[in-house]
């Protein structure tokens, strides 16, 4: 099924694209979200219409991602977290909890927003990444550390 992109999918396409998809995904998860049109001539000319104001409301939270990022760099966040032998942590740390520490500074972030890149159960330094516009990513430094009284094997 040709479908016309609405939104930038992540690993499909971008905004404007006319791609092929499976009917299935189209039904149930593009249209559904507004993320993408069925590629006939109305909803092509619908497009045409509406990408002016997409413009200037990309450019819009580019710019506001931009200001929020310059808040957030260099920002290090330390976890206090029960290890076992070989640094181990009993559980993990996860971007809900990188997400409350960054609440805790009043900084409000989807944890939908914080990629982690693999989940981290082990004591370190680790680093995480905001993403805060399709084109504005943050790095976050994150420090694990054995809680108080521990050795840390």
């Amino acid at each position: 099924m040709k479908v016309i992109l609405n939104e930038h999918v992540e690993h499909l396409g971008e905004r404007g694209e006319t791609i092929d998809v499976k009917p299935g995904f189209a039904r149930n998860y593009l249209f559904p979200k507004a993320l993408a049109y069925e590629a006939t001539a109305a909803n092509l000319a619908r497009f045409k219409q509406e990408q002016k104001r997409w413009d200037v409301k990309e450019a819009n939270e580019k710019v506001e991602a931009e200001a929020q990022a310059t808040h957030l760099t260099g920002i290090e966040l330390t976890f206090k977290r029960r290890a076992g032998e070989g640094d181990a942590l009993y559980g993990s740390v996860t971007s809900s909890d990188v997400a409350e520490a960054l609440h805790e500074r009043g900084i409000k972030i989807d944890r939908r927003r914080i990629e982690l890149g693999h989940h981290i159960k082990r004591l370190g330094t680790f680093t995480a990444e905001i993403h805060l516009h399709r084109e504005v990513r943050v790095p976050l430094t994150l420090h694990i550390e054995p809680e108080a009284g521990e050795s840390g094997a």
